[in-house]
């Protein structure tokens, strides 16, 4: 089969798989940013903090975790998602800018190597501040299980610049555009693409496209719906 779904929560179902079973680990967990104080954490809809039209798209949980509490929940996850890789494998971790320090220290303590950040360039279009730098780039930190497994393949981008609609409207409140997700499948070699936060499947979809297998979680059962219907498109 080229693809599987799990509705379940990933640090679950992370715990309970085989070791070494998987090739690649692209994912977008969630960030547990944009609250600077505990009323904006604790808000019933994690869509609140990022949407001005929160019934948008259906909600998701897992976004009022303080700084402390989600870099030891981000060291957890990745522990467990370093076992089930075999060596060599890439990893794609997204981030926005208040979390990056978070992420890269909590992929280092799970035992990746870190070797970079790829941004995301979301065009001029993404929350201009008058009077401030515009917030219009999220970031991928890259790195492996070990050495990188393609010391001679192409030299790939530093920098990808795509709308947050390029491809196609978003189906996630944080969704990420399918282009974006193609290009960054291509450093990861033939076989299983994990992914443990799926969300409506983006990764997935990009994943089997290319001729690669794909496993991925969603715990909201309303994107694990979206995720297998656009996952049986994508074949």
């Amino acid at each position: 089969m080229l693809w599987q779904m799990h509705n379940v929560d990933a640090l679950s179902w992370l715990s309970e798989q085989t070791s070494a079973e998987f090739d690649a680990l692209a994912t977008d967990p969630p960030y547990s940013s944009g609250g600077l104080h505990t009323k904006d954490r604790v808000k019933d809809s994690a869509n609140n903090k990022y949407l001005n039209t929160p019934a948008l798209y259906p909600e998701f949980a897992g976004e009022n975790r303080d700084q402390y509490s989600y870099l030891h929940w981000s060291v957890l996850w990745l522990t467990e998602a370093h076992r089930l890789l075999r060596p060599g494998s890439p990893v794609l971790l997204f981030s926005d800018w208040r979390q990056l320090p978070t992420m890269t220290t909590a992929l280092q303590a799970a035992g990746f190597v870190w070797r970079g950040v790829v941004a995301w360039d979301k065009t001029e279009a993404n929350r201009p501040q008058k009077g401030r730098f515009r917030q219009q780039s999220e970031f991928v930190i890259w790195g492996s299980k070990g050495p990188w497994h393609d010391k001679d393949g192409p030299t790939h981008p530093g920098v990808f610049r795509f709308a947050v609609n390029a491809g196609g409207r978003k189906l996630h409140t944080t969704g990420k555009p399918l282009p974006l997700m193609e290009a960054l499948v291509k450093v990861c070699p033939s076989g299983t693409v994990l992914d443990p936060f799926a969300g409506s499947g983006t990764t997935g979809v990009a994943a089997v496209r290319s001729g690669r297998r794909f496993v991925g979680c969603e715990r909201e059962e309303a994107y694990y719906k979206i995720a297998c219907e656009r996952l049986s498109m994508a074949l």
